[in-house]
């Protein structure tokens, strides 16, 4: 790690800073987009399962409410 170090010192600030993160995004753009998509499905995936078990819990208490008895639901 010294030896990586070293080089890395005498080398200008845009190459640190700029030139060596634009080569790791051309070299593993591919890799981290598609983690990235994927990560953004599954968080969107997980948000539809919760407004949908929501919906759910919601239609279930407004039709069976009131302990589930048969009363209700001739009140429709």
């Amino acid at each position: 790690m010294d030896g990586i170090r070293e080089t890395f010192a005498g080398m200008p600030w845009w190459v640190k800073w700029v030139a060596v993160p634009l080569l790791v995004l051309f070299v593993f753009g591919g890799v981290i987009t598609s983690i990235l998509g994927a990560l953004i499905g599954i968080v969107f995936k997980l948000l539809v399962f919760a407004g949908l078990v929501g919906g759910l819990i919601f239609l279930v208490k407004k039709v069976g409410g009131r302990g589930g008895s048969k009363s209700s639901s001739t009140e429709w």
